[in-house]
């Protein structure tokens, strides 16, 4: 016997309702199996994804340590120290030292700074000084027929009257002023052997001293009225050594009598006859020359103008209604 089922509106409703059930359960199977199985096959294959961006991530890392391949970095100084640090600490030390090689060579152009003292430190100059101050003047034992010209504490004796003239020195043949340095020597300048005055002795109220001297000999160079000192560099012109003598006197040497004594002069230097030649001597005060050299200086003292060529002042004047020079007796005058 068939059993028949009426279909009603509320039974329709409850198999519509049941059915959805069943398909929304079926879903949430189906996307766990998903998830668990080939689902987690799509994930690990997102995981291979990920880790492929990772790679080009680490990749991308590596560059971004640009201190590995920085270039700009070598040329820096930090790209000295990794070169430093290549090399060990003695290789960064090492381009310092460079740089203070570098120094050194500063310091070696320093030395030539000093070369350049010790050519200040040459006889040349000294000799110059020296010499000048050993140009001292003979004093008269005639007396003055007039009183000094006082100034400054100092008077200024001389025979002939004060006539100025301006200075203008004379153009001696050969003649070369003091300090001029000449390279080469001439072939008729002969040596002369000098020995040096013994040092001006000296005093002393509170202890006895005991003094030595020591005499120096100095090889001076005599060519036509000029005398030279060898050095380094050459030969320097300097004053006339004191007590060196020569066999004959220079062309064109002039003769000076002072009281009876004569005296020959000769581009600032004066000479004496001696047994065996000419002896370089010191002026003698009242003195008148025609002419004086190059390397002179004109001095204003008070209202009244010298020429003091080395140590000795000369009072300008005339001779037989000519420009000339006397050589002035310098004393101080006691107030």
């Amino acid at each position: 016997m068939t059993a028949r089922i009426r279909s009603t509106p509320g039974s329709a409703i409850a198999i519509v309702t049941i059915a959805c059930q069943l398909f929304l359960i079926t879903g949430d199977a189906f996307a766990q199996r998903m998830s668990r199985g080939g689902g987690g096959s799509r994930g690990g294959g997102g995981g291979g994804r990920s880790q492929s961006s990772s790679r080009q991530s680490s990749s991308s890392s590596k560059p971004s340590a640009s201190t590995q391949p920085s270039t700009s970095n070598r040329g820096s100084i930090n790209g000295g120290n990794q070169s430093s640090n290549r090399g060990g600490p003695s290789a960064g030390t090492s381009d310092v030292n460079r740089n203070n090689s570098g120094n050194n060579s500063g310091n070696r152009n320093n030395n030539n700074v000093s070369g350049g003292n010790r050519n200040n430190g040459n006889t040349n100059v000294n000799i110059n000084v020296d010499n000048s101050h050993n140009t001292n003047v003979r004093h008269n034992t005639v007396a003055y027929p007039r009183p000094p010209y006082v100034h400054g504490g100092y008077g200024y004796h001389c025979y002939n009257p004060y006539m100025y003239h301006p200075y203008h020195p004379y153009g001696y043949p050969s003649y070369n002023p003091w300090g001029v340095l000449v390279v080469a020597m001439a072939a008729t300048a002969i040596m002369v052997s000098v020995t040096a005055p013994p040092p001006a002795p000296t005093t002393t109220t509170t202890t006895t001293q005991t003094t030595t001297t020591v005499t120096e000999s100095r090889d001076y160079y005599y060519d036509q009225g000029v005398w030279y000192l060898k050095d380094d560099k050459g030969y320097t012109a300097v004053a006339a050594p004191l007590g060196a003598t020569i066999k004959s006197l220079p062309s064109g040497a002039e003769t000076v009598v002072v009281n009876n004594a004569t005296n020959y002069f000769y581009a600032g230097a004066y000479y004496e006859k001696v047994a065996d030649g000419y002896k370089v001597v010191p002026p003698t005060a009242g003195a008148v020359v025609s002419n004086l050299p190059e390397g002179g200086e004109e001095v204003k003292i008070g209202d009244q103008t010298y020429v003091k060529f080395g140590e000795t002042y000369y009072q300008p004047t005339q001779k037989d209604g000519k420009d000339a020079y006397e050589v002035a007796q310098v004393e101080v005058v006691k107030s």
